[in-house]
């Protein structure tokens, strides 16, 4: 690791069908071997999934969802985004454990989480959570995935609720946060 400077974070793109830079970090993570094309139709089409079947949840949420540049985003696979980023949403953790030695103990001291980490880490969790399902094609098992956890369910939101129990079990040594 370089002394020097801290790595200059790269600008993401936004996505070239609803412009929303988050969904685009999204397909960036799901993306394997650099086939980016592969990972737009799979995103694609499980917010097309998403679109037929999240009709109820997508219209209890707000009107439209803001991307990047500023427009409400309709048509095609809106509903879809938006059930996407309910879900990404309820799958954040707010808070997380680190190790910290302390005396020759180590201990899990519990720490919020930034902000762009917790991102990280919902899109982690969905991803994995939707590459071990049981349906089949990937579009499949991601639209379902996401469509779980926007609705409090699913193996991300349990993963979520584990790192917080986790976290709420290691209260005491919150006094060693640094």
């Amino acid at each position: 690791m370089s002394r020097r400077h801290k790595a200059d974070k790269r600008e993401i793109l936004p996505d070239p069908k609803f412009g929303d830079v988050v969904l685009s970090k999204f397909m960036n993570v799901l993306m394997y071997d650099g086939k980016k094309s592969a990972a737009e139709k799979i995103v694609y089409g499980a917010l097309e999934i998403l679109d037929v079947k999240g009709k109820d949840i997508a219209d209890d949420d707000s009107a439209g969802t803001t991307t990047a540049a500023g427009s409400a985003t309709t048509g095609a696979g809106a509903k879809g985004l938006r059930v996407f980023h309910k879900a990404l949403k309820k799958v954040r953790p707010q808070v997380e454990v680190r190790s910290r030695r302390v005396g020759g103990a180590t201990f899990q001291v519990p720490v919020e989480v930034r902000p762009d980490r917790s991102v990280a880490l919902a899109m982690r969790w969905l991803i994995g959570a939707a590459r071990n399902r049981g349906e089949n094609t990937m579009m499949e098992k991601l639209a379902y995935e996401i469509l779980e956890a926007a609705n409090d369910r699913g193996t991300a939101v349990k993963k979520r609720d584990d790192t917080h129990k986790m976290a709420e079990a290691n209260k005491a040594f919150a006094h060693y946060r640094w």
